[in-house]
């Protein structure tokens, strides 16, 4: 791998995040495209791009910032997600999947920022 932030599991599991709530998506309807559909996907691929450029070539300082980003993108899907509940887009199980899936990525972030001097 060439880059340092390919080799951080957080980084590996936000990735896997966006493959599923892209596939999570596809099942919305058409109205919601430019709605809810285009915020999920961008604040999904926004807790991977933020590790990403927060690691690379930045400072401690400036990385932990990047980090406090990917936990706000973070947040933001589970808003999301409460959204596509409430609205019957997604179901009881894709909704806990998902959570848990943020809930252990939110859980690596926080230790990650933590272990930053």
């Amino acid at each position: 791998m060439a880059f340092n932030f390919e080799q951080l599991l957080v980084w590996q599991k936000a990735i896997d995040l966006t493959g599923i709530v892209h596939e999570l998506t596809l099942k919305f309807p058409r109205d919601e495209l430019f709605i809810l559909t285009s915020q999920i996907k961008r604040a999904s691929n926004s807790i991977a791009l933020n590790i990403a450029e927060g690691s690379t070539g930045q400072t401690n300082p400036e990385f932990k910032k990047f980090l406090s980003y990917s936990i706000r993108s973070a947040i933001e899907v589970v808003s999301c997600l409460h959204i596509a509940k409430r609205r019957n887009l997604i179901t009881e199980q894709d909704f806990q999947i998902i959570y848990k899936k943020i809930e252990e990525i939110l859980k690596m972030l926080q230790a990650l920022k933590k272990s930053i001097n």
